[in-house]
């Protein structure tokens, strides 16, 4: 399904996660709707692809920044704490 046309990417800029195109963390709100645009129904696929990246963020982000980088509670929850549960 392709993106909303007024809708502008929002990619990671990479070993930071930060969103190349509006520098909030990654996935930034924007990203979040784009996401759930790209997968529509499929939250299992989302969560699985998320979950990829949660760990490479975690990785990336360690080795940037060992001692005052985030919490992976904290980063759990920004990359798959908002996806939205079904009913």
């Amino acid at each position: 399904m392709p993106p909303p046309p007024a809708a502008r990417p929002h990619p990671p800029v990479l070993p930071s996660w930060l969103c190349r195109t509006c520098a909030a963390p990654w996935p930034c709100g924007q990203a979040r709707l784009l996401l759930l645009h790209e997968f529509g129904r499929d939250r299992i696929a989302l969560s699985i692809h998320l979950a990829a990246l949660y760990t490479a963020a975690v990785t990336d982000l360690h080795r940037l920044h060992p001692y005052e980088g985030p919490e992976p509670g904290v980063l759990f929850q920004r990359f798959l704490g908002w996806i939205p549960r079904r009913p």
